[in-house]
């Protein structure tokens, strides 16, 4: 791979074109030839930012372009975020396995690396390009070159004098021991010194007790000398100290930079939460117009968008389905010039890679606009391909109503689509789940658009045999009926009448959510696919709310935040408040604030530069904590910027928020670049749930816009809760 291989990059059935692709000294990141060559940032990709490798045909790509070359030849490297798959063949089978190896080990290599060894990483692979005649010693240009690639732009008296106080040879250069010590320096970090100061006294060294000290002014449960000397033996770098059980500044500095050390408590990470109450008491990660990987009005449709889906933990996917040729039903954006994808094709994504990283429960959300034949034709797909996997019938025929739970549900397909009424009358043949959104968007239709819709408006038996526990049902009150509970219909609201229900009947929305499961999508006015703030539909216990996955921002970083923990998989608990079937809640009147959350935003280090090419580039960063909650508690507060200093800056600023429904809450830490004349520049962000939210010193990891590490960025900070007393 260090060498270099001649591979065959695969995009339609005649673009084919060889290019050379190889592994960089790094042995974190791949160059690549272009036709036309870029910037030099263009010429690469990240090991970490690399999603899945597939061999053979495992792609949509290589299905449908790939078949003049034998599978054993094919590789695909998927991406996170919106970066398009890489479809490749390889000259030899041989070959292929060796790029296909050697990535599975260079990223569980990544995966096992400590911050501080992808620090060393790091600052070595801009060493090397910093080291223009690469005689491997440092002139002073040279390290000024350095400085500005790592985002510090320093004073020059200050960085010649930081220079000659490690140039102990006295030629003008570093090398050897000289870089060594310069980039110890470099990398000091004053406040954690001052920390491990505080508690090590004169000999500067924390014992285990001293150890104990802290991790108990820290808050962490269940802090012992046992769990101290754990730690010492974890973290600490020299062997000496380790076996006198202690702990020097760089194992401090080791921990803290750890998952251990991380904001978002390790215990949340795995599936943590009760999953065996009925779907209805769960937030469930849900996608929109799922099979889009742009916009809804011209964009391409493929079964990829619904692998990418499943790989954020996506529980919940919607498939569009119109007639297609041949008997085939296709999926696409109706009435639109997106592409289209066969709904078999799609099925057969959902069973090859539903459950890669959750057990839990799918739904397939059915936006149907076939007639009779066609939708036997989509139910006869779904028995056939998915065959045990989809739920045909209720699990406990006495109880046919109760919605079972995910655990129950494990490794299980459920339609979500419209079921016949027992008498079959013609008005329960209703054309779709989004009757709101016909309401709202009525437009000119045409003699064959009208046409769809009446055939639409008959349901197959087959099909609606298949909608078991997720029959959509249209809203018409929020009130229960006289008669028993119908726990197993979903309504389809679009965010607008949910918005509108939350605020006019805040309380009655609530329990009506405690019974049964409201799907919320957002208004078709969004041409270009944005999204609307999921927060305010979860406030009121809407558990399917469908956002554009392939839209980034901070609406799909809420997302990703709700869903981090309980093991990302894809369902959360709701609040007790959200769960109760009599609760009193209402999240336009929370009651009096409970609890104070003060946090002291101290340092960042290593925050990426915005313009990789232009040297002199270096960012301004401020930091902004938003809380995102009940209406009440939603705020946001910054630092004031620090002037050209990505590399370590400093704030020590506090920022405070009162709230009233902590259980709610989303805590997103972003980092902008000043600007003062035009928007700032997002830098990196990291949402987790207030719940999951440790307090003390702890390291913030941030993330891209699309959600892929931005390693080793951190921010530096001190959480403190003080909950007052009152009803939890």
């Amino acid at each position: 791979m260090l060498r270099g291989s001649r591979l065959r990059k695969i995009r339609s059935r005649t673009w084919h074109q060889e290019r050379l692709y190889r592994l960089q000294e790094d042995g974190l990141s791949v160059w690549f030839q272009r036709r036309i060559p870029r910037a030099p940032s263009q010429h690469i990709f990240f090991v970490q930012h690399i999603e899945a490798v597939r061999e053979g045909h495992q792609s949509e790509g290589l299905r449908r372009f790939g078949g003049a070359f034998a599978p054993a030849r094919c590789l695909t490297i998927a991406f996170k975020g919106r970066r398009k798959n890489l479809d490749l063949a390889a000259p030899t089978a041989e070959e292929a396995q060796r790029w296909v190896r050697g990535l599975a080990k260079l990223r569980a290599r990544l995966d096992a690396m400590s911050q501080r060894e992808r620090l060393d990483h790091w600052i070595h692979s801009y060493l090397h390009r910093a080291d223009s005649n690469q005689d491997s010693k440092m002139s002073f240009k040279e390290i000024k070159s350095l400085l500005r690639m790592v985002n510090v732009d320093m004073n020059d008296m200050y960085a010649y004098h930081l220079f000659k106080e490690c140039d102990h040879s006295n030629n003008e250069r570093l090398e050897g021991t000289e870089i060594e010590e310069f980039l110890r320096r470099l990398l000091k970090r004053p406040e954690l010194e001052e920390i491990f100061h505080r508690y090590s006294g004169e000999d500067r060294v924390l014992s285990a007790p001293e150890l104990l000290e802290f991790l108990e002014d820290q808050g962490e449960d269940g802090a012992t000398l046992t769990h101290a000397q754990q730690l010492i033996q974890a973290y600490e770098l020299n062997e000496t100290a380790k076996q006198h059980e202690l702990m020097t500044l760089d194992g401090f500095m080791m921990y803290l930079l750890s998952p251990e050390g991380a904001a978002l408590d390790m215990a949340h990470t795995c599936v943590f939460q009760d999953m065996s109450q009925p779907l209805t008491h769960y937030f469930i990660s849900s996608s929109h117009n799922t099979y889009l990987t742009d916009s809804q009005i011209g964009g391409p449709s493929s079964t990829e968008a619904y692998v990418r889906a499943f790989a954020q933990g996506c529980r919940c996917v919607e498939l569009d389905c119109w007639e297609g040729p041949g008997g085939e039903p296709v999926i696409y954006h109706g009435h639109t010039l997106t592409s289209k994808i066969l709904f078999r094709d799609v099925v057969q994504a959902v069973r090859d890679h539903a459950f890669t990283l959750s057990p839990y429960p799918v739904i397939l959300s059915l936006e149907n606009h076939c007639g009779l034949e066609q939708q036997a034709a989509m139910a006869r797909h779904l028995r056939t391909i998915l065959g045990d996997m989809l739920v045909t019938q209720a699990l406990d025929p006495q109880s046919p109503e109760e919605l079972p739970s995910p655990e129950q549900l494990k490794g299980r397909v459920l339609v979500k689509g419209k079921k016949l009424p027992a008498a079959r009358n013609e008005d329960g043949r209703i054309l779709s789940d989004r009757e709101e959104e016909e309401e709202e968007e009525e437009e000119e239709e045409t003699v064959e658009a009208a046409e769809q819709r009446r055939q639409a408006k008959q349901i197959s038996p087959e099909l609606s045999a298949l909608a078991v526990y997720c029959c959509a049902t249209r809203l018409r009150t929020l009130r229960p009926g006289p008669g028993p509970p119908h726990p197993c219909q979903v309504s389809s609201l679009s965010e607008r009448k949910a918005k509108k229900l939350t605020r006019e009947a805040g309380n009655s929305f609530v329990r009506h959510n405690a019974r049964q499961l409201t799907r919320v999508y957002p208004l078709g006015l969004r041409m270009n696919s944005a999204n609307y703030n999921p927060q305010e539909m979860w406030n009121s216990g809407c558990q399917l709310v469908a956002l554009n996955f392939q839209t980034p921002g901070y609406e799909m970083d809420l997302n990703s935040g709700r869903f981090l923990v309980n093991g990302q998989c894809g369902y959360v608990l709701k609040p007790a408040c959200l769960r109760q079937p009599d609760t009193t809640f209402d999240p336009e009147c929370p009651g009096p604030s409970r609890t104070t959350l003060t946090v002291q935003v101290l340092t960042a280090q290593q925050l990426p530069k915005l313009n990789a090419e232009k040297p002199s580039s270096i960012v301004d960063p401020l930091v902004r904590v938003e809380i995102h909650g009940v209406s009440a508690d939603c705020a946001r507060k910054e630092t004031d910027y620090v002037l050209n200093n990505g590399f370590n800056p400093h704030w020590g600023q506090t920022l405070q928020f009162q709230l009233r429904a902590p259980e709610l809450v989303l805590v997103r830490f972003v980092v902008e670049d000043y600007d003062s004349t035009s928007p700032n520049d997002f830098v990196g962000q990291f949402t987790l749930p207030f719940n999951s939210l440790k307090q003390g010193y702890r390291h913030i990891h941030l993330l891209s816009k699309d959600g892929a590490s931005l390693s080793p960025a951190t921010l530096f900070v001190h959480i403190s809760i003080q909950h007052s007393s009152g009803p939890d």
